[in-house]
């Protein structure tokens, strides 16, 4: 049996804390460690309102699923308005993009199956700062087995 785990509320687990964009914190709760590489699972929270730009994976599905607030994710062509218990599968190799766009906070679990080199994207991401630049941005999501595809949703 493996070694069991326990991450508490409003925690990470290797107790790290990720800001990314300025204001969202991402919190690791499932390990590529924990789980020889098969599964990450990430808490996102967000204080403002808007999103990550346009992507795709090459070798991961992403799941989200909203625990407070709300978000919009759009997978290819389809879009869809979610609310705390809702959720939706990006599978890997298809454009997709989310954004907080309620008041107030909002909080996301995200799981990457298999979870690759995800861990790593975010540590690097939280090091580009609070404003990246575009090629930044794309070297990293190409280095970890993303593309860019296109810019944030726009959020009122």
């Amino acid at each position: 049996m493996g070694e069991v785990v326990h991450v508490p509320a409003a925690g990470d687990r290797f107790r790290e804390q990720r800001k990314v964009f300025g204001s969202r914190t991402i919190d690791i709760k499932v390990s590529t460690l924990d789980t020889s590489g098969s599964l990450c699972i990430l808490e996102i929270t967000d204080p403002l309102k808007g999103g990550v730009p346009w992507h795709f994976h090459r070798e991961q599905e992403e799941w989200f699923y909203v625990i407070e607030g709300e978000y919009v994710i759009e997978v290819g062509d389809e879009r869809y308005e979610l609310r705390p218990g809702d959720s939706v599968l990006a599978p890997r190799k298809v454009p997709h993009v989310w954004a907080h766009v309620g008041e107030g906070t909002g909080r996301l679990l995200i799981v990457f199956q298999p979870a690759g080199r995800m861990e790593d994207f975010f540590s690097g991401l939280a090091q580009l700062g609070s404003n990246p630049q575009r090629e930044e941005l794309q070297k990293l999501f190409s280095a970890h087995g993303m593309e860019i595809t296109g810019p944030p949703l726009a959020v009122e």
